[in-house]
């Protein structure tokens, strides 16, 4: 069997959390559009191809309550907390036009409208209050901004780069203070 970071195109469906009950059940921060749909695209793996296969999902708050045919107790279930659950992106559905998952965006130019290049996307992140996109500039640390059709207006996938209106995205003093920052460095004036 091949491991997930072997396999063509893995992409992340979930992270287990803690253990939940003693009966090896475990909570599950899903990725998929349905969180209650982890399964639905057959067994999962992790980083080291160890096979999960979904017996049961349930909605609880903000996770899923999951029960794996391969976990029979909450000593189990607790090591797996952090462990993140990966299936090949042929088994997933194909998108459509204006469509895209959120695996593609990681990589790709953050460019302001003006522009300018921000870096690139590292992640994306939910807290509980919609997706966050973290991007990582070439120097300082990562900024994080909403993922809104307003915040981010254009996804061009085929030339690698994603649109980043600066006032929408809560940028502008930040990115204007950076750009501040580098011309002091290179001994310029601003």
């Amino acid at each position: 069997m091949s491991d997930p970071v072997s396999a063509p195109e893995p992409v992340l469906l979930g992270t287990i959390g803690g253990a939940h009950g003693i009966k090896g059940e475990v909570r599950v921060q899903s990725f998929t559009a349905d969180p209650e749909d982890l399964g639905a695209y057959g067994p999962l793996r992790d980083s080291k191809g160890t096979v999960f296969t979904v017996v049961s999902a349930r909605a609880q708050k903000n996770v899923v309550v999951v029960r794996f045919a391969e976990v029979a107790d909450r000593n189990h279930a607790e090591r797996l907390n952090g462990t993140e659950l990966f299936v090949d992106r042929s088994k997933l559905p194909a998108e459509g036009e204006e469509e895209f998952y959120q695996a593609d965006l990681v990589g790709l130019v953050a460019r302001l409208t003006t522009g300018a290049v921000i870096g690139e996307v590292v992640a994306f992140h939910d807290f509980g209050a919609g997706d966050i996109l973290e991007i990582a500039p070439e120097a300082g640390p990562s900024v994080m901004i909403p993922f809104t059709e307003i915040a981010v207006p254009e996804i061009d996938l085929d030339l690698g780069f994603i649109l980043v209106e600066p006032v929408a995205a809560g940028l502008e003093g930040t990115v204007e203070a950076r750009e501040g920052e580098e011309s002091d460095e290179d001994g310029a004036s601003s």
